[in-house]
């Protein structure tokens, strides 16, 4: 028992990434500022506010219109999984669930938004001509178009995550884990 303190090794570790710092610790969370500099995440950081200000446009005006609701529904509900996976690759939950295909992961939930977001904007681009002499007109008409522009961001996201899952997006996709 006497020698027991000579036995014991102790190990320190850095918190830095990689990429020469581009990662910040607060206590047990690693925040990948990497992340927010990258591609994909300038991406998903358009879409979830472009995509708030197209349910907002839509929710502000009153809808008769069935269409609307799909519209509303797609917005929404995309809006919301798209923060909480943005702050899963933030946060670093791709290290703690290592079991999960990340890259093919986040590259199946872009092109499933890619082809949500065509409908929707489909939708709300054919149901515009109603509004015409109203005033929601202009709403209707701005949140279609943030409706294509937003289903043009899934789909660059698309792109990148599929080249990160194919591990060819150079410095774009291995900035920050999956993209």
């Amino acid at each position: 028992m006497s020698d027991f303190p000579d036995n014991v090794a102790t190990e320190t570790s850095s918190t830095q990434s990689q990429q020469g710092g581009s990662s910040f610790q607060l206590a047990s969370i690693s925040m990948d500022l990497g992340l927010i500099k990258s591609i994909p995440g300038i991406l998903m950081l358009a879409e979830i506010g472009l995509g708030l200000l197209q349910w907002a446009l839509i929710a502000s005006a009153s809808s008769l219109i069935p269409a609307y609701g799909w519209v509303m529904f797609v917005a929404v509900t995309l809006w919301l999984l798209t923060i909480i996976l943005f702050f899963m690759l933030f946060f670093g939950a791709y290290h703690k669930l290592s079991s999960v295909p990340w890259p093919m992961l986040v590259m199946v939930y872009n092109a499933m938004a890619t082809v949500l977001y065509l409908t929707a904007f489909l939708a709300n681009a054919a149901s515009v001509a109603p509004y015409i002499s109203t005033y929601f007109y202009g709403h209707m008409a701005a949140a279609a178009f943030f409706g294509i522009v937003v289903t043009l961001l899934y789909g660059a996201s698309t792109f990148f995550s599929y080249l990160a899952w194919k591990g060819d997006g150079g410095n774009t996709a291995s900035n920050s884990g999956p993209a």
